[in-house]
């Protein structure tokens, strides 16, 4: 396996472990498909781990049926790795149909004093917070005090945010962010998402 050099060692009075053990902050934006997909990857790599998980699915439906959330929770309840939690807080497709979902701006600021509640108690070890991106960037949850509670959780939390038009004073305070650019998707040539492929 390939041994990644830092561009930089900071002068932090850290040792090469503890840095390599902070907990960070990763962001998946971009109009580009898969950032979601990428996050519940590192969930399987965090239950691979026996890290405790928790997943808030904000926006997207309660209903819609999400592969990654059947096989997590499988494997969550298999005793094999880490416990998996799973949260939805959205009632629909709000980032096409806003104006027909405004009962999400609600349930997304339920979902976000949720998540502050858990980090505070150190509930999880790994917080993916699927589409958080658009509660920040609606104005619908206070983007400065994302930033503070995050910046200041106590512990080894990981915290992984995705969707489109992440906040700038996130992607500031991220450690990691990727930036999903669309190239080509079977949408453009009129094609539907698929099972599979889509969920």
């Amino acid at each position: 396996m390939p041994q990644g050099q830092p561009a930089i060692v900071p002068d932090d009075g850290l040792t090469t472990r503890q840095r390599r053990n902070r907990p960070l902050v990763v962001v998946h934006t971009g109009i580009g498909k898969g950032k979601s997909t990428a996050a519940f990857g590192l969930a399987l790599r965090g239950w691979t781990q026996g890290w405790p998980i928790g997943v808030f699915q904000f926006v997207k439906s309660a209903k819609w049926k999400v592969g990654e959330e059947h096989a997590l929770k499988v494997l969550g309840a298999s005793g094999e790795g880490g416990s998996v939690d799973w949260h939805k807080m959205g009632e629909g497709w709000s980032w096409v149909q806003r104006d027909k979902q405004l009962s999400n701006e609600d349930a997304a600021r339920e979902g976000w004093e949720q998540v502050k509640r858990d980090l505070a108690a150190r509930t999880y070890r790994l917080y993916v917070l699927d589409e958080f991106a658009y509660p920040m960037h609606w104005g619908w949850v206070d983007t400065d005090e994302v930033v503070r509670v995050l910046r200041d959780r106590p512990g080894t939390q990981h915290v992984v945010i995705t969707g489109r038009n992440a906040p700038e004073a996130l992607v500031e305070l991220a450690d990691l962010v990727t930036d999903m650019t669309k190239v080509k998707h079977p949408m453009d040539a009129g094609q539907k998402g698929q099972k599979g492929i889509e969920w």
